[in-house]
């Protein structure tokens, strides 16, 4: 199998070399950048399978770099790095397309589990995923190919929207509770990924929204029910 290659953008000289050592020796391929303008033109010249960036870099922040990735690779899983605990923050890192954060200080152990997670789910781990199809009512859903389609619209879905509206598709007509979608999706039920995950599903009732036959209905403190009126 190939080495998974991954953009660390870093400004932290001990933090960066901690990581960068850790993943090289775990038998990944790393590419290091110290600011915001050269992550960018390393990810606009090079493919790779995953980016972990921090917030806070020197030229352009993290939230500016991941919307700009976001404008030509769609595909690509987001990680952030923050040592900000505002809610606020965290929030505003996923609205910019990122696809989960890891809060400083932490251990490799945890950064590596993140990253094996979507790694696998986008085809690079162990088992890569068939690519599935769905019909969502006057939509096709395109889980392999990360795209939502419905006559001239055509979105290209991130990874983690992916997997959000796979879960749906799932478990269709039936009321799925916050914290088994958080735990299947996102492999924890952190509370603030619980409202990362509010932004996730906000985003897709507007790319649904085409159709009045699709609903994503909550129930209040419970959870959701993704239903297809025929």
């Amino acid at each position: 199998m190939p080495e998974k290659r991954i953009l660390l953008v870093e400004d932290d000289q001990n933090l960066g070399f901690v990581i960068e050592d850790n993943l090289s020796i775990s038998g990944y391929s790393v590419t290091r950048c110290y600011n915001g303008e050269e992550g960018l033109e390393a990810c606009q010249n090079s493919r790779f399978d995953l980016c972990i960036l921090d917030v806070m870099l020197p030229k352009k922040d993290g939230f500016t770099l991941a919307r700009e990735i976001r404008a030509f690779n769609q595909h690509i899983p987001i990680l952030f790095l923050t040592a900000k605990s505002m809610q606020e923050d965290k929030l505003e890192g996923f609205r910019t397309g990122a696809d989960d954060y890891i809060t400083k200080p932490f251990s490799m152990e945890e950064l590596m589990y993140r990253m094996q997670v979507f790694l696998k789910r986008t085809g690079l781990g162990s088992e890569k995923p068939a690519t599935t199809t769905y019909q969502v009512g006057a939509y096709l859903f395109d889980y392999g190919n990360l795209t939502l389609t419905n006559g001239d619209f055509h979105k290209d879905l991130t990874q983690k929207e992916a997997d959000v509206l796979r879960y749906f598709c799932n478990n269709k007509d039936v009321i799925v509770r916050r914290e088994d979608i958080l735990r299947e999706v996102w492999g924890d039920d952190d509370y603030f990924l619980g409202r990362s995950m509010d932004v996730f599903i906000s985003k897709l009732r507007k790319y649904l929204k085409q159709d009045p036959a699709v609903e994503i209905i909550n129930y209040h403190g419970i959870g959701f029910k993704f239903q297809i009126k025929i």
